[in-house]
């Protein structure tokens, strides 16, 4: 019976101890020679890789420390139950918060019967968001507008410039929405003025 080969395909000879690999032939006939390994050499194939018995078994999922999947268990359900806990308070005082508000709705009247003015605290920051939004409009437009005028009088202008420029009938649409004209000013108090200005001689 010949030796066993060694993964890197090494045959060591009982009797003398010399290691070799053996001749073997090629696909197309020819013979490979027999190649002899110097006493001491160990091919990569052939080292063990270290394998830490107690690790393999845990990533296998096998044995460990009695009662360490208990705990494990114990603490995924502890932090989902946390989670769970902190949502639930969440949507408790949400749906408390909207019962109050239809409560204040339900009883929106007062003694004499007329509807009560509720403070909304909702519409007074909708106005600021929108007061602030026109604002900002506002300056964008004013700073669109000196750039046109500079780049009308032959001045030169950034890319960046230059895409402000082109935004100016974006921002009087944007302006006309929340019921303002193309000087930022509001549609109601722009048309008196323009029919003041029409009623005096020129």
């Amino acid at each position: 019976m010949s030796p066993q080969p060694s993964k890197s395909g090494i045959v060591t000879d009982d009797r003398s101890g010399e290691r070799h690999i053996p001749e073997t032939t090629r696909a197309d006939g020819t013979t490979r020679k027999a190649i002899k390994i110097r006493p001491g050499y160990r091919p990569p194939e052939d080292v063990e890789v270290y394998k830490n018995r107690t690790a393999e078994t845990f990533r296998r999922g096998q044995g460990g420390i009695p009662g360490a999947e208990g705990l494990k268990e114990d603490t995924a359900s502890d932090q989902a139950s946390g989670a769970s806990n902190k949502n639930a308070k969440r949507r408790e005082a949400r749906r408390k918060a909207k019962a109050a508000g239809e409560q204040q709705q339900g009883a929106g009247t007062d003694a004499a019967g007329a509807p009560a003015a509720p403070a909304k605290p909702e519409e007074a920051d909708s106005e600021v968001e929108r007061e602030k939004k026109v604002r900002n409009l506002k300056k964008k437009l004013k700073q669109a507008k000196e750039l046109k005028n500079k780049k009308d009088t032959g001045g030169s202008l950034l890319p960046e410039q230059i895409a402000k420029v082109i935004k100016i009938s974006e921002l009087v649409r944007e302006l006309d929405a929340l019921g303002f004209d193309a000087d930022g000013e509001p549609k109601g108090q722009s048309s008196l003025a323009d029919a003041a200005g029409e009623d005096t001689p020129s």
